[in-house]
């Protein structure tokens, strides 16, 4: 099972240097991959309606994955750059392929582009995209995505996108994972039909159900997951040994990934996140 980091910014502040600090000392660590969150605007909540139901505020940082990966491709050799997940249909399905292209391409193939629907049509509204066809969108947007990095040309009339005859080149050289996260029935259907794998969060008991979940929607739809990804973001795990734990369990109920997540534990610094990563890393070898 490959363990990996979710990059803690909520808590960073977006302070550029812990970018680099934590990007170099996850892979030091000997972790496989480092996961990114995704948000382009952060709403304030009060007097909503409907209200929003989300995490996160106008008080909570973030940086562009797309952006913070390819700082982090220069100066990492090794580990997976991971989205978990890009809010894939409040941005234009042609940019996201020609960034994500661009990204794989010049890290050596290390993204895997895991995408959802979110929760903020604050954020919709801001980019200009229909918060209610969100589903639906991100339906189209994935056959497009691999559609689009066969590096031909191509001709595409959706429901919601199209091109008459165009190419985005250079391509990625490679079909890019796409991993579907989420939390509920519809996203794990999503999953099954149209995922390399999928990302789960939170409780890791409702965690473990809902793997089920998916293995049952998948046995009922006649697909194999012979090769799909189970990703656990371990949310309510936050000391190093409780999150190493977690993942001798993931791993023992079939999981293929474990991101561990050092946020929530009033962590006040950088040094104190890379401390939990790297005892998080070393427990892990000996379970």
């Amino acid at each position: 099972m490959k363990l990996g980091a979710v990059y803690p910014q909520t808590e960073l502040r977006g302070d550029p240097t812990a970018v680099r600090r934590i990007g170099l000392a996850v892979e030091a660590a000997g972790l496989d991959h480092l996961l990114a969150y995704d948000h382009v605007v952060g709403a304030v909540k009060a007097q909503r309606d409907p209200s929003l139901w989300g995490p996160y505020d106008e008080h909570d940082p973030f940086h562009d994955p797309f952006v913070m990966f390819a700082y982090l491709a220069a100066i990492t050799e090794r580990i997976e750059l991971a989205t978990g997940v890009l809010i894939l249909p409040q941005r234009q399905t042609v940019l996201v392929a020609k960034q994500a292209a661009d990204l794989d391409l010049l890290s050596g193939g290390r993204l895997r582009l895991g995408v959802g629907v979110g929760w903020n049509y604050v954020e919709y509204d801001a980019l200009g995209e229909d918060f209610s066809t969100r589903g639906r969108r991100a339906d189209e947007q994935i056959a497009y995505l691999r559609d689009i990095w066969r590096g031909e040309v191509l001709s595409f009339d959706g429901e919601f996108d199209s091109i008459d005859r165009g190419a985005v080149i250079p391509g990625p050289g490679r079909q890019i994972p796409i991993w579907v996260g989420g939390f509920s029935g519809r996203a794990f259907e999503r999953g099954v039909m149209l995922g390399d794998g999928f990302i789960f969060a939170g409780d890791e008991v409702r965690v473990h159900g809902a793997m089920k979940d998916v293995q049952t929607s998948a046995s009922d739809r006649g697909r194999s997951l012979e090769g799909f990804g189970l990703d656990y973001v371990a949310l309510t795990s936050t000391t190093p040994r409780a999150a190493a734990e977690a993942a001798d369990r993931w791993r023992d109920a079939g999981g293929t990934h474990f991101s561990a997540v050092s946020m929530g534990a009033g962590r006040d610094s950088i040094e104190a996140h890379v401390d939990f990563f790297c005892e998080f890393a070393e427990l892990s070898e000996r379970l």
